[in-house]
């Protein structure tokens, strides 16, 4: 992630080819995003806010904000509490909320050059990384297979001209490390123009949803008040002159409809 992604994901995998499955189903399940969202937040309530690309929604980091993409087999929770220097640390309510196989982490901070990535199948930590340039967080498990071109110098880190290196300096840069993650367990980088049979990530929609204590969410606006103005009643038209003889009794006017209307409200 070398020009700069900012990341915060953590994903829920229960499919051999989960980058199949997002390429055959970009769009969200709505039903299946908010029940996740609940389940997620159980003392809170989960207001939706509308759809997002994953690209944008994996770098938001405004609190009291989560964004969710349910596809077959497949689910994945952008949001700014998953942001955690060790990985280890994160609770099971966010490792494994579904009964999915595998969950994968792999979140990012340009401004700290900062990257992590996490692995667990069935609930139990199989590898995690978490570093700076400089300094190591954590370094959990057994280094995977797709590993070893970063710790073999495939990737150096880029200093400026006239730089000398820290002698404590990774032989790549941990945001690279974690792309190289997302690329290996989803199909897809963040940086760079997407190659071969790699997905898009501004492809990919995720739903967004603001979570609240109850009563203290966004208002939703009531159906406007109508008020309709007093009708009146045309005037009776002049009675004709009474015809020579007896004096009729002139005729009762006609009773008045009038009055305001009752205020409604859309009934």
């Amino acid at each position: 992630m070398t020009v700069g992604a900012k990341v915060s994901t953590i994903w829920y995998v229960d499919v051999p080819d989960p980058a199949a499955a997002l390429r055959g189903h970009p769009e969200p399940d709505p039903g299946a995003a908010q029940q996740l969202a609940s389940r997620l937040y159980p003392d809170l309530v989960a207001t939706p806010t509308g759809p997002v690309p994953l690209a944008e929604a994996a770098r938001l980091d405004a609190a009291g904000t989560v964004h969710i993409g349910s596809y077959p087999g497949v689910t994945v929770v952008c949001g700014p509490d998953l942001a955690v220097p060790r990985p280890s640390t994160l609770p099971e309510t966010r490792v494994r909320p579904t009964e999915f196989a595998k969950t994968y982490y792999v979140a990012s901070k340009p401004d700290i050059a900062w990257g992590s990535f996490a692995m667990w199948e069935d609930g139990h930590l199989t590898r995690s990384f978490s570093a700076t340039p400089v300094h190591i967080h954590e370094d959990l498990g057994l280094p995977l297979v797709w590993e070893r071109p970063y710790w073999a110098g495939d990737f150096p880190l880029k200093h400026p001209a006239g730089v000398l290196p820290d002698p404590q300096s990774l032989p790549f840069h941990p945001q690279q490390f974690a792309e190289g993650a997302n690329r290996e367990w989803l199909g897809f980088r963040y940086t760079g123009v997407p190659e071969g049979t790699e997905i898009d990530p501004k492809t990919l929609t995720v739903l967004g949803f603001t979570v609240h204590p109850p009563g203290e969410g966004p208002e939703v606006e009531p159906p406007a008040e109508v008020e309709q103005a007093e009708v009146e009643q045309p005037a009776p038209a002049p009675a004709p002159a009474p015809a020579p003889g007896p004096v009729a009794t002139p005729a009762p006017p006609p009773a008045r409809k009038g009055g305001l209307l009752r205020r409604y409200f859309g009934f």
